[in-house]
């Protein structure tokens, strides 16, 4: 299993090379983080640039300003009234504690293991993997894991591969662009799949 995981690794990589992933830094990371919750990236961007614009990418401003105009503000990021609550509660805590442990993240109403588990990774450096729906997607095609358990199959990767943050960020954003250029959800383009010969769904279709 851990030679077919990093074989699998480094036929992505060589195929699409350094990703240098995930975009922005600092505060912006965990606030996209957020906002990213079941929408595009393309729709975040666009929130994060309006906050960026009303110079309220920041913790104080954040926090100070209401439900109303915050969701104005992210509102194409769609669900925007919720995740207002939910950068408003990660806010405060953040006001309390600047580098919060995963369990305190997941403490914060609305954030879950893939939020929490993306400011660790991309904000604070730690050794984590996110594990999203493009992983399920991916690994479950792969035979490699067939269930929809996150914190299984973050622990079947991080068991398999080097306990590096770099190796961990790389993988994951790996699979984001495979799952959105080739291992689509539907029609899936396997004819230019890098690693379709280690693939069980390839090899059936």
């Amino acid at each position: 299993m851990k030679e077919r995981i990093n074989s699998i690794y480094k036929k992505l990589s060589d195929f699409y090379g350094k990703q240098n992933w995930w975009p922005g830094e600092g505060l912006e990371i965990a606030v996209g983080a957020v906002l990213a919750q079941q929408t595009s990236w393309n729709n975040v961007e666009k929130a994060l640039e309006k906050l960026k614009h009303a110079n309220c990418l920041s913790i104080d401003c954040l926090r100070s300003i209401s439900l109303e105009d915050l969701g104005k503000l992210i509102r194409s990021t769609g669900y925007f009234n919720a995740k207002a609550k939910r950068l408003k509660n990660l806010m405060n805590l953040l006001d309390i504690n600047p580098r919060p442990s995963r369990d305190e993240l997941l403490e914060v109403n609305g954030i879950g293991p893939e939020t929490a588990d993306s400011i660790l990774l991309y904000w604070f450096n730690k050794p984590v993997f996110v594990v999203d729906s493009y992983a399920f997607r991916i690994f479950k095609r792969l035979g490699i894991y067939e269930y929809n358990n996150y914190d299984e199959l973050q622990r079947l990767l991080i068991r398999n591969l080097q306990n590096k943050t770099q190796i961990f960020n790389e993988y994951h954003a790996l699979i984001v662009q495979h799952a959105k250029n080739i291992c689509l959800k539907n029609n899936p383009k396997c004819v230019k799949c890098p690693i379709k010969t280690s693939c069980t769904y390839s090899n059936n279709n």
